[in-house]
C-alpha cells in the first residue's frame, strides 16, 4: 500500500483525545491528527477544584491544533467532572484520589468514544511524569477501559522532547499560560496502587450514576 493509501485508511478512524490544560495531552492529540485520524476532544472540567483559566488554556491549545494540523473544525466535549472528584474525596482513601479520578475519566471518555464511533482513547501520559503515571498505576487505570483501545503516543518521551514537539505544533505558548492547578491531588499519592484496593474503594462510589451524570451534563462545542 502506498503512503497516501495508508493515510487515507487512517483518516477514516476517529479517536477521542483527552485534553487537559497542560502541555502533554494536546501534543498527543496533534500527533494522532498528523497520522490522519479524526480527533474528538474531551476536556474534563474539575471546577470547583480548578477555575476557568485551565479550561481556557485547553480550548486555546485545541484551537491551535485545529489551525496548524487539522485545517478544519473540531468537536469538543466539556464534561463536568468536579462532582466526581468531590465524591471520590468524600468516600475513598485520599492517597488513591488521582488513580480513581483517572479511571472515572476513562470510563466517561469510553462512552463518548462509543457514541462517536471512535476506535480509541488518546492520552498524553508519560511514564513517571506524575504519581498517577507510574507503570503500575497506568496498568490499573487502563483496566477501566474494555471496549476501545487506549493509546499513549508520548509514553516514552521526556518533558524536553514533548515541549519541543509542542513548539513545532504550535500549542506550547497556549499550554504555558497562567492557570490554576487542581487542588484535588493528595499530598502523598499512591504510586503503586493495587487493583484489589482500587476495586474496594470504588465500591463506595455509584460508578454508573457518576458516568450518567457526566454524560448528561456534558456540553458539546465546535471550534
Amino acid at each position: 500500500m502506498t503512503q497516501k493509501g495508508q493515510e487515507e485508511t487512517c483518516s477514516k478512524d476517529k479517536v477521542v483525545c483527552l485534553v487537559s490544560g497542560g502541555i502533554d495531552s494536546p501534543v498527543a492529540a496533534a500527533l494522532m491528527a498528523k497520522k490522519g485520524c479524526t480527533p474528538v476532544f474531551v476536556y474534563f472540567d474539575n471546577a470547583p477544584f480548578t477555575d476557568e483559566t485551565t479550561q481556557q488554556r485547553a480550548l486555546e491549545a485545541i484551537e491551535k491544533i485545529k489551525i496548524h494540523v487539522l485545517k478544519e473544525t473540531a468537536k469538543v466535549y466539556v464534561v463536568p467532572h468536579g462532582e466526581d472528584l468531590a465524591d471520590i474525596l468524600r468516600n475513598c482513601p485520599r492517597n488513591l484520589t488521582c488513580v480513581l479520578c483517572r479511571r472515572m475519566m476513562y470510563r466517561v471518555a469510553e462512552k463518548i468514544a462509543l457514541k462517536e464511533g471512535a476506535e480509541a482513547l488518546v492520552t498524553g501520559e508519560i511514564i513517571g511524569e506524575h504519581a498517577s503515571q507510574t507503570l503500575t498505576n497506568l496498568r490499573v487505570e487502563s483496566q477501566a477501559v474494555s471496549e476501545v483501545s487506549l493509546l499513549r503516543p508520548l509514553i516514552g518521551l521526556n518533558k524536553t522532547e514533548v515541549q519541543s514537539l509542542a513548539s513545532k505544533i504550535g500549542t506550547f505558548d497556549a499550554s504555558i499560560k497562567p492557570a490554576s492547578c487542581c487542588t484535588g491531588p493528595p499530598p502523598m499519592p499512591r504510586t503503586k496502587a493495587r487493583f484489589e484496593e482500587i476495586l474496594r474503594a470504588e465500591r463506595n462510589l455509584n460508578i454508573q450514576g457518576m458516568v450518567e451524570r457526566d454524560l448528561k451534563g456534558a456540553v458539546i462545542l465546535t471550534v
